[in-house]
């Protein structure tokens, strides 16, 4: 708890959200409680569960060469959803973090251990965000709705991970990455290889980024207990991050080529990889900058892996239409 006039629960404010955000200006003041509880106020959760989304709509299109008014909904409708179920995710999360939440510098601003929302209130708002998303949901092709189905299980066991596996950013990449399933299959209307391919090329890259988000907590999480790929590295980390790097873009690179040949144009196949070699040179620059004793810098290059995601959407998107 903060000093007078400056408790979380009066100014509202939690630790890492972007400055200025929409939410803590312009908001009504009775939902921002709510709004901060699913991340509204950081953004970028929400475009690193959306990006696979689109890597997958954009390669099944790659794929079959078809596009059509549904493929824009499939957007959309992903888009929506990835908020919803970003911000239901994470407000999972806080309620069985609470405990954990109050204990870390970071994150003891958060909605719930600073007391701007009840668990009772936010269990409240975890059902509303997932049933307008479940709604969302039964648009899509069935195999895509059962795929909507398997993903919960991911996403329910994540939060409990960092208590009994030094690799929870795997869990974290198994549930965030699920889109690539999901919107490839509602596009196609069943789950292929590439799509698989890509999934995994997914997992890698949220290992990379969210070790790198990681090693912001590592004292506290020392302290209390919590384990991560962070810790688990330490001084090693380097190296490890260049092999998610490599395995990102090398199995980016398979679920192309398996979507792309032999059906589709050299130039669709050259401009589609592309996307995968750029990305990779995305990442190479955030290894080379890294510090990861520099809590400021951690943020900001994990921030930054929305752009580093954007670059296959535009890529596969280039290719889709040649």
């Amino acid at each position: 708890m903060a000093g007078a006039g400056k408790k979380p629960e009066a100014a509202g404010q939690v630790a890492d959200a972007v400055r200025g955000n929409w939410v803590d200006r312009h908001a009504p003041a009775w939902s921002r409680p709510y709004l901060r509880l699913s991340r509204a106020d950081r953004p970028i959760g929400t475009w690193l569960l959306l990006l696979p989304c689109w890597w997958g709509l954009l390669l099944g299109i790659g794929e079959t060469g078809q596009v059509g008014w549904q493929d824009a909904w499939i957007a959309l409708g992903v888009a929506i959803g990835a908020w919803l179920m970003r911000g239901a995710g994470c407000t999972w999360n806080d309620i069985t973090d609470r405990d954990i939440d109050a204990a870390v510098a970071r994150t003891r601003s958060r909605p719930i251990p600073s007391g701007q929302v009840s668990v009772k209130q936010a269990l409240g708002w975890l059902a509303g965000q997932s049933l307008v998303a479940f709604l969302i949901l039964l648009t899509f092709h069935p195999n895509a709705i059962l795929l909507g189905f398997i993903s919960l299980a991911p996403v329910a066991i994540y939060p409990f991970a960092k208590r009994f596996t030094w690799w929870p950013q795997v869990f974290l990449g198994l549930a965030f990455n699920w889109g690539a399933l999901l919107a490839y299959t509602a596009h196609t209307g069943a789950l292929g290889w590439p799509a698989v391919a890509l999934y995994l090329a997914g997992i890698g890259w949220t290992l990379f980024y969210d070790t790198i988000y990681a090693h912001q907590d590592k004292e506290d999480d020392a302290l209390i207990g919590v384990k991560s790929t962070a810790r688990l590295f330490g001084d090693a980390t380097a190296p490890w991050l260049r092999g998610f790097l490599i395995a990102t873009v090398l199995l980016m690179t398979l679920a192309i080529v398996l979507a792309f040949t032999p059906d589709r144009s050299v130039l669709a196949l050259t401009v589609a990889l592309g996307g995968a070699w750029f990305m990779g040179w995305h990442m190479a620059w955030q290894l080379r900058v890294l510090d990861t004793e520099d809590p400021d810098t951690c943020l900001r290059l994990f921030r930054s892996n929305r752009d580093a995601g954007l670059i296959p959407v535009l890529f596969l998107a280039a290719a889709a239409v040649l």
